[in-house]
């Protein structure tokens, strides 16, 4: 056990992200079931999907689940209310100030986890009375910090300033990466990008298997004066770069960005058109495996790596 194992009551100190599109309850149940904690993507769903997802996770796992909310949203209050209504224990805030929700949240017996991009905004989270946090690196996929640290130097940052369990994410899919944010000070690890390549996930096989055939440096963030966001280098992205070559005005970036660009290309598989976030570790990603293999396979070699941690002498 360790203080996260200990917060949500699970085997392993692996969450997986609460991804758009991606995140419906049969990937949420299964990493649940697996001994991780599974995360449904509210960000994806209107509110009434919403609710007939947390039924169906709840039909699906006796384990701890989560719901991942992105603040941003117009009807987040209505979005926490189904999730307090449900009766949903942990909830996973994110690109907002936790100080609007945490306190009505905790109020209603529900474990609040925020994620950060920064130390300065740890801090914040911290003193806002979430339960811990998670401090994404700029290696992260789908919506991003725009300070661009990775997650190397922010781990340690955060850990030196918060008293809170800390989550590492960004960059992370392998149990060397797990071992790796661990010994840099974080107590478990959320995954995203590995999760999206699973049989479980909801993403649309197209997505699915250009993740698996990525490269290093297929990826890039973007689209900063909007909301920083990773997306694997397809037509859309290259139609991004042409308006900034003509330095476009944010209003032409939303004009192109439109509405819905994110389901047509991780949902509905339009690898041209579509917008495809991905993390860089997808250049590490080369196969879709079910959910119980993946964490298998991670556990496997973090264990490994540990062993071999202890052989270093100097």
């Amino acid at each position: 056990m360790n203080n996260i194992t200990s917060l949500f009551k699970i085997k392993y100190p692996i969450i997986q992200g609460g991804m758009i599109w991606n995140s419906g309850y049969k990937l949420a149940s299964a990493v649940s079931n697996a001994g991780g904690l599974g995360l449904i993507g509210a960000g994806s769903m209107y509110p009434e999907v919403l609710r007939e997802h947390i039924r169906k996770c709840q039909q699906a796992t006796s384990k701890p689940f989560g719901v991942n909310v992105p603040m941003l949203y117009p009807n987040v209050e209505e979005i926490l209310k189904i999730i307090v209504e449900e009766g949903v224990k942990i909830v996973f805030t994110s690109a907002g100030n936790p100080k609007t929700w945490t306190s009505y949240l905790k109020e209603n017996g529900i474990t609040v986890v925020h994620v950060v991009s920064s130390s300065a905004f740890a801090l914040k989270a911290q003193e806002a009375g979430v339960d811990a946090v998670v401090a994404e690196g700029f290696e992260a996929g789908g919506h991003n910090g725009r300070e661009e640290t990775t997650t190397l130097t922010l781990i340690p940052m955060v850990k030196g300033k918060i008293s809170i369990p800390l989550i590492a994410a960004g960059g992370i899919a392998t149990g060397r990466g797990m071992l790796a944010a661990m010994v840099l000070g974080a107590d478990g690890v959320q995954m995203g990008s590995r999760f999206v390549a699973s049989e479980e996930s909801s993403a649309h096989n197209n997505f699915k298997n250009t993740v698996v055939a990525s490269k290093e440096g297929d990826t890039q963030l973007t689209l900063k004066e909007l909301a920083p966001v990773r997306l694997i280098k397809n037509k859309f992205y290259q139609q991004v770069q042409e308006l900034y070559a003509k330095g476009a005005t944010k209003e032409e970036l939303i004009q192109l960005l439109g509405r819905a660009r994110a389901k047509r290309g991780m949902f509905e598989g339009d690898l041209e058109e579509g917008e495809l976030e991905i993390g860089q570790i997808s250049g590490l990603i080369h196969d879709i495996q079910p959910v119980s293999k993946i964490i298998e396979s991670i556990l496997t070699e973090f264990q490994l790596a540990q062993k071999e941690s202890v052989q270093w002498v100097f």
